[in-house]
């Protein structure tokens, strides 16, 4: 009986620790991060045959590690207004399941194994990685209670991951890894100014600004407008042949200009409507339309 128990309360403890590393790391955002560095990868290398698979795994793992450490530095940090947010308050550390000390020990522990492991692809690799989270943690976290610069500033961290693959595929920064850059980086303004508007009240909690203007206005809904029409320009630069060895088809290009226009169509529609719903859908549509471009980029390459 006592075994039995013993097992079961083991078990327990796994799972509740699993859970929270979860929690800690936010897998979900980070799993999409190394999704968008492996496709940055696959573009990056001349043909199939040429994908280097432990080259890609260390990747994988190494990226996991960087992006789950900047979430968990960025938890440790934010502790108390998690705390005041609906959204965050059952997060590991705010709800008191984890430490500070011990998310500290997790994230320092995380960000040596990923640097070793982007270290050991080429140093490039590395030193954007370190920017990330230097970026993430010690700039952006911060300004979050100061200023709606925040998210541009944010933006830099969050546009690496693509540009990153590119840069362990090839060893280079150039025309290409920037191009990439430039596209994950126009993408995130409608994307997280979507999420701040359906969360406005959330984040107001913990006098968070995150919107351009401090509100769900017009002037707002403009400016998601303004950076979506951004994001297309920059999304057909590889098929104008002016971004060195990334390039797609006109024909294939067909598919990413439909999601060009319902990505605009969905931006000016909050301007429209202004409400929870708009943005709620102009949020999931931009997630849809980051992995579809990802897609027929890939699909592009090898199928041409």
């Amino acid at each position: 009986m006592k075994t039995e128990l013993s097992l079961a309360t083991n078990t327990f403890s796994f799972k509740s620790t699993y859970t929270d590393f979860k929690a800690i790391t936010k897998a979900g955002l980070a799993v999409s991060v190394v999704v968008s560095s492996l496709a940055g990868f696959i573009l990056g290398v001349p043909d199939f045959h040429s994908i280097a698979w432990l080259v890609l795994l260390k990747l994988a793992v190494g990226g996991y590690c960087m992006v789950g450490a900047s979430n968990a530095y960025n938890q440790v940090i934010e502790k108390d207004l998690d705390a005041l947010m609906d959204r965050t308050k059952n997060r590991p550390v705010p709800s008191g399941r984890m430490t500070s000390n011990t998310a500290l020990f997790m994230a320092s522990v995380l960000t040596i194994i990923g640097l070793v492991l982007l270290y050991t692809i080429n140093p490039k690799t590395a030193m954007f990685g370190a920017i990330s989270i230097f970026l993430y943690t010690s700039v952006y976290t911060p300004l979050k209670t100061i200023t709606p610069l925040s998210v541009f500033v944010g933006a830099f961290p969050g546009a690496i991951p693509f540009m990153l693959g590119w840069v362990a595929a090839t060893g280079n920064f150039g025309i290409e890894a920037g191009t990439l850059f430039l596209i994950q980086f126009f993408w995130q303004f409608p994307h997280f100014w979507a999420i701040g508007w359906f969360l406005f009240e959330d984040y107001e909690k913990a006098g968070f600004f995150m919107l351009p203007s401090g509100k769900k206005d017009k002037s707002t809904a403009l400016q998601t407008i303004l950076y979506t029409v951004w994001l297309i320009i920059a999304s057909l630069l590889p098929v104008l042949g002016f971004t060195g060895k990334l390039y797609i088809t006109l024909w294939q290009q067909r598919w990413c200009f439909c999601w060009d226009y319902g990505c605009y169509f969905y931006a000016v529609r909050l301007y429209q409507l202004r409400t929870t719903k708009a943005a709620r859908t102009l949020m999931l549509v931009s997630v849809s339309y980051i992995t579809l471009l990802q897609i027929v980029y890939i699909l592009d390459k090898f199928l041409r």
